[in-house]
Order: C-alpha cells, then sequence, then structure tokens
C-alpha cells in the first residue's frame, strides 16, 4: 500500500524542485521529507531521488510515480469536495426494510416526495415481516424499518434503536357478506366466540397478538387457516372460510363477497420507523425518515379539534414516537 502522506511529500519535491522547498510548503523539517522519501523507496522498491550537483532530482521511476501522485491527490481533494458539497444533504444509496400493507399504503408517497425533494438519494425497500426488520437493523443490514406493534402488545426493540411514529392503523374484522354481523355498525370481539378465523402464521408476532387479544376477550380462537398476507386472508373470508382481522392501511378494495365491521374495542395497530441510533445524524436516514412520518400524516388526515369544557383530554394522543 502507498502511504498518501509520503506520496504528498514525493509531489511537493517534483514541484518544487528541492527538499527544502518542499519542506517549507509542507511547514515540516527537512529531515522530516527526507525520512518520507526513504520510507517511499523502501515501500516501492525503487530508487526515486537521484544526486544533482549540490541538489536533487528525480529518476524515472520517481517521476513516473510522482505523475501518479498528483493524479491521486487532485482525485482525493475533489472527494474531500464532494464530501463537503453535500454534507447535510441526503445522497447515496439507503435500504428500507417494510411490511406488506406499508409498502402499499405508506411507501408510494413517501418515495414519491423524497425524489422530489432529494434527488441525489436512491432508496432500495424490500418487504418482509417485521421482526425480521427489526434484527436486520439491529445487525446493520437495513438502514430504516417500518414495522408495527398493537396497542395491547407492544414491541421490544433492541437496545440502540431508535423510533418515530408514522400512523395508528385502526382495525376492523371482515366477515363474509352473509354472516349474521355483516351489516352491524360495529361489533364486540365477543360477538365471534363461535366463528372460525384466519390468521398469521404461528409464531409471527401478529398471530401472538390476536390469540392473546381473544383470550383476553374469554375467547378460545379456533384458527382454522393462516396466511402471511391480507389479501389472501381476505380471499378466504370471501370463501366463507372464517373471520379475520383487517386492518385498514394498504387494505384496498375488498374482494366481493366481504363485508368489514369496526370493533368497539378500538383495536389499533401502531406503525412506526425503526433505525439504529447511531446511524441518526445522516442526512440520509433523517430525511427518509421525515417523509415516512410526512406520509403517514397525509393518511391520518387532520388531527380531530380538541373536546371543550372541563371533560377535555390533555394527556395527548396514543401516538408513539
Amino acid at each position: 500500500m502507498l502511504n498518501l502522506e509520503r506520496l504528498r511529500t514525493l509531489d511537493a519535491v517534483a514541484r518544487y524542485g528541492s527538499v527544502s522547498a518542499a519542506a517549507a510548503e509542507l511547514r515540516v523539517t527537512t529531515s522530516a521529507v527526507s525520512q518520507q522519501l526513504a520510507k517511499l523507496e523502501r515501500e516501492t522498491g525503487e530508487r526515486l531521488l537521484a544526486r544533482q550537483g549540490r541538489g536533487i532530482r528525480l529518476t524515472d521511476a520517481g517521476r513516473l510515480l510522482a505523475d501518479h501522485a498528483e493524479r491521486i491527490l487532485s482525485q482525493v481533494a475533489l472527494a474531500r469536495s464532494d464530501l463537503e458539497a453535500q454534507r447535510g444533504r441526503a445522497v447515496g444509496r439507503l435500504l428500507l426494510g417494510a411490511f406488506p400493507t406499508a409498502v402499499r399504503g405508506v411507501l408510494p408517497a413517501a418515495l414519491t416526495r423524497l425524489r422530489a425533494e432529494h434527488p441525489q438519494l436512491t432508496v432500495a425497500t424490500e418487504e418482509m415481516r417485521p421482526e425480521e426488520a427489526v434484527r436486520r437493523i439491529d445487525r446493520g443490514d437495513l438502514d430504516v424499518a417500518i414495522v408495527l406493534d398493537w396497542t395491547n402488545r407492544p414491541m421490544t426493540l433492541p437496545a440502540g434503536l431508535s423510533k418515530a411514529g408514522i400512523l395508528d392503523d385502526p382495525v376492523d374484522v371482515a366477515v363474509p357478506a352473509g354472516h349474521p354481523l355483516a351489516d352491524r355498525p360495529d361489533v364486540v370481539l365477543e360477538d365471534f366466540a363461535d366463528d372460525e378465523w384466519v390468521s398469521w402464521p404461528s409464531g409471527e408476532f401478529c398471530h401472538d397478538w390476536l390469540l392473546a387479544t381473544l383470550r383476553a376477550q374469554g375467547i378460545e380462537p379456533r384458527v382454522s387457516h393462516m396466511a402471511d398476507e391480507h389479501h389472501t386472508q381476505l380471499v378466504l373470508v370471501a370463501a366463507g372460510l372464517g373471520v379475520v382481522v383487517s386492518p385498514r392501511l394498504g387494505r384496498g378494495p375488498l374482494p366481493a363477497g366481504v363485508r368489514v365491521v369496526p370493533v368497539r374495542q378500538a383495536m389499533c395497530r401502531h406503525v412506526f420507523a425503526v433505525w439504529r441510533a447511531d446511524a441518526g445524524a445522516r442526512p440520509s436516514v433523517r430525511a427518509t425518515v421525515d417523509a415516512l412520518c410526512a406520509a403517514g400524516r397525509e393518511l391520518a388526515g387532520p388531527e380531530p379539534a380538541p373536546a371543550r369544557g372541563p371533560a377535555a383530554d390533555h394527556s395527548g394522543g396514543s401516538r408513539r414516537s
């Protein structure tokens, strides 16, 4: 490996014609210049300087290496200039992971905003479950992730991760169109004590949440079918094979033969961005998180007006950060 400071010393000698002039330019002693050049000769295995009268001259090898040193130092200066120019700006490449409904419901608006406001930032996205996204953020394999937890089942994040709330996502229960509760204005979970359920795969965070939530209402769940993707779950509901919890984010048009009914228990997913705390100062991470939060605010719509009078609640909303 060629040492950059030694190449800088050789370049100064080539430019100014003597060790003393090079030392003056570099603001070091002539002895320091001579030592650097001697080390560079040992590194290259070439004689770089030769005596010429009372001075020195570059050998052919010295001149060749000095020409390369000039170009190398010029490129280094350009790199430093580019880094200075982009300081505080979001540039480069960022890898973002998100669960499927967030990919559909949040990412399009956020990525469009990023492309318009930070054209030198390239964001690559990958669909994955929240648990996997958190593991990969923790390992440093992802830059930012969109993950979720539930009002009654918060997700524990590893130490060293930061998060910001994107939106709260209410959920309904989706039922076949012919279900006795299909036309009700709202329901409670106890109404489905005798129904079969469609759920996420066993072992997933959301599957465990569903079982715990139903059991908390005195219902022993009968999970007959499992599917990872919400649209697949709804197709199973349309076939009359069960009922399912149906988040509103990214839901899109319902399949024919499916109805959704609001739940009085106000079940809700918290959707939030996660990143490593030690990467929080990176402009690309900050810009991405800001864009995700802005997309979430647009989806959530305007905040409701505060209540008036003595019953007003000043404790704040349920949105988490």
